[in-house]
This record gives C-alpha cells, sequence and structure tokens, in this order.
C-alpha cells in the first residue's frame, strides 16, 4: 500500500513559528556555524557550552516514562538509552510493547541521545505510542566517518538480538521492532533496516521503519535546494559541509550513503523491506530529496506512506511549543498500531512463545 498525506493546509511564503521557536532555531544555526571550522573539523570545546546533557531516570517516572542507560562498548563510546513507560503508580505494565529503535539527527557531526530534545522526544514517543523506546548514541564525523556510524547501528541491533533479556524489560517484544530516526539519525534507520533485511537475527524482527525528514542528497541542485538555500538549521552550506566531513576521502555526494535513490543506489526490490512512513517539511530544503526517496520506495514495491507539513521547516517536530509536533506523534503511534495489527493477523510474536500462549 502506497499513501500521500497532507498533514496541513497550503504553506504561507515563509514559515510562522512562535518567538520561542525562532529565537532557539536562530541560536542552534548561529552555534552550529561558529563551532565548524574551515579545516572539515569541529571545535568540540566551545559546542560543549551548549551541548548539555539530559540524565536518565531509572527510580523516578518523568511524565510516565522511567529511562537508564546500557554501554555496549566504552572504548567507542557506543550506549543506548532505554525508554520504558510506566503506569499511574510507577510500575511497569504487563503489557506486550513494540520496540523503537531511535537514532538522533545532527548531521552526523552534531548532538546526542542524551541531547536535551531526543531525550523529551523519546519520553513522548514512549509515553505515548507506547513503546519500548531505545535511543542511540552513535560515533561522530569528523573524527569517525562512514561506515561508523552504520556499524554502531547494527552493533546495536545485534546486541539486542543476544542480551535483549538481560537489559530490556519483559513486556519488550523485539519481533515488533521499529527503526526510527530524524536527519541523520532517519539515514542510519533507512541503511539498517536494508542491511538488516539481509542479515538473520534470533528474535530481533524489523516491522516498520519511521523516517522523519532524512537526510539525504546528492551532486545536483534541487529546486527545494536553490529556492531554501539559506533555510533555518539545515542551509544547503551546512549540509554540504557535513557531507563532505562524513564521507570517505574523495567521495562525492552521489555516493549510496547520501544518494539513497540515484546512481549508486542499492538494489531492494528482492528486499522484505518493513512498511515506512516518511515525513516531508514544506520549508526544509531536503523536501525534494526526500520525496524522491519515497517514489523510490514505491517504484522497489515497497509498502511506503508520505506525509507533508506544507508549512513547517526542518526539525519541527523537536519543538513541542509546535501544535504539529504533536501531530506527527499523534501519526507516528497511528502508524506503530496498524503494524502491530496486521502482524497479529499474519502470525505471533516472540513475546507469544516466550509467555506460553501457544
Amino acid at each position: 500500500m502506497m499513501e500521500s498525506k497532507i498533514a496541513n493546509t497550503e504553506a504561507p511564503p515563509k514559515p510562522v513559528l512562535p518567538l520561542k521557536t525562532r529565537i532557539a532555531v536562530s541560536f542552534i544555526s548561529t552555534f552550529s556555524d561558529a563551532v565548524r571550522r574551515n579545516d572539515g573539523t569541529i571545535n568540540r570545546r566551545l559546542l560543549s557550552l551548549i551541548d548539555f546533557k539530559s540524565p536518565p531516570s531509572p527510580s523516578k517516572p518523568i511524565r510516565s516514562v522511567i529511562s537508564s542507560d546500557t554501554v555496549v562498548d566504552s572504548t567507542r563510546n557506543l550506549w543506548f538509552r532505554v525508554y520504558t513507560p510506566t503506569d499511574e503508580d510507577g510500575t511497569t505494565s504487563d503489557n506486550v510493547l513494540p520496540v523503537m529503535i531511535f537514532f538522533h539527527g545532527g548531521g552526523f557531526c552534531f548532538l546526542s541521545a542524551a541531547s536535551p530534545a531526543y531525550n523529551l522526544v523519546c519520553l513522548r514517543f514512549a509515553r505515548r505510542i507506547p513503546a519500548v523506546v531505545i535511543s542511540v548514541e552513535y560515533r561522530l564525523a569528523p573524527e569517525h566517518r562512514f561506515p561508523s556510524q552504520y556499524d554502531d547501528a547494527f552493533d546495536i541491533l545485534k546486541y539486542l538480538d543476544e542480551h535483549h533479556a538481560e537489559i530490556l524489560p519483559a513486556n519488550a517484544d523485539l519481533s515488533k521492532c521499529y527503526l526510527a530516526g530524524d536527519s541523520a539519525g532517519a539515514n542510519i534507520a533507512h541503511h539498517l533496516a536494508v542491511r538488516s533485511c539481509r542479515s538473520k537475527f534470533n528474535v530481533v524482527k524489523v516491522i516498520g521503519l519511521i523516517s522523519i525528514q532524512p537526510f539525504f542528497g546528492g551532486e545536483e541542485r534541487t529546486e527545494s535546494e536553490i529556492r531554501l538555500t539559506d533555510s533555518l538549521l539545515v542551509s544547503v552550506d551546512r549540509s554540504d559541509w557535513c557531507w563532505k566531513v562524513f564521507l570517505p576521502e574523495g567521495s562525492n555526494r552521489d555516493h549510496y550513503a547520501v544518494n539513497v535513490s540515484g546512481p549508486n543506489a542499492e538494489d531492494i526490490s528482492d528486499l522484505d523491506f518493513p512498511r515506512s512512513l516518511v515525513f516531508v517539511g514544506g520549508f526544509d530544503p531536503l523536501q525534494d530529496w526526500q520525496r524522491r526517496y519515497y517514489n523510490w520506495l514505491k517504484k522497489s514495491g515497497k509498502d511506503v506512506t508520505l506525509i507533508e507539513y506544507p508549512a513547517m521547516i526542518h526539525a519541527f517536530y523537536i519543538f513541542p511549543e509546535l501544535p504539529e509536533s504533536s501531530q506527527l506523534i499523534s501519526q507516528v503511534k497511528d502508524f506503530v498500531a496498524k503494524g502491530m495489527s496486521q502482524q497479529r493477523k499474519n502470525g505471533v510474536g516472540c513475546a507469544d512463545i516466550i509467555n506460553g500462549k501457544l
């Protein structure tokens, strides 16, 4: 099934944002420019002045969600945070929950699973879907180039497959697994979905991909890039810089990691690719690449839905003061619920077997 939906009405001539959002977006854009050096490095010391981290809350629920961190490989700072929704009394429900593995954005170069914005996003996903959410801390460029981020993502999936009983709540069902991410995180989630289709797991079964304004590109300059070249957060200049310090030396933006539907695209037509949901914003310069991704999935015979927000900028959903942010989370909830329903019609999950329900 392929769908395309418009979430709101026509876009205004320029984004209309609350003052709080405009100030935050302007500050982030200015500071990200200040820490990027011409030699392709990042001033991490300067960045640390504003790159705050939210701690986990393993014993005291926040918004009816508890969270805890698990280190997978300290030598590469590979870890993840698990968000588990709780009942009103703070106890974990017996209801079987899907698992969402989430990858944060930041152009492969910035931010963290512990960044306050992403900590809040994962709290909201965990509570409202509800789901057990696993937010991944992966290595960053330029210190760690391609394919470090993709390898980290796959290693997390393998680790969960092998150690789930030790680290996840009993009601987390990895046979109902969704890969999700925004921007660069959505890029990682896509490539992990492809790799997972070609791999064998004991418990993990990926049944859905949630791609929020994915960070894709190419050598061509698209209409939206030309029209929105100086856009907030993801201007063309910032995007080009991030691609340059992420890709292997000598590569251009038609590398398959960037231009997933371009001349060097992987053939996924024969893969059991998961149901996919793609979000696009009308003031995001990356929107043409995102629509091409959607159309490429369709042409490859995959079940994919496109939802467009004509009046929204890149990363709009991390700003909870925007009503569209809440709307997007509701649409993700509906997507997950539909996938769970379809899976129940087709068979049972691993949790049914573990709990002796067969």
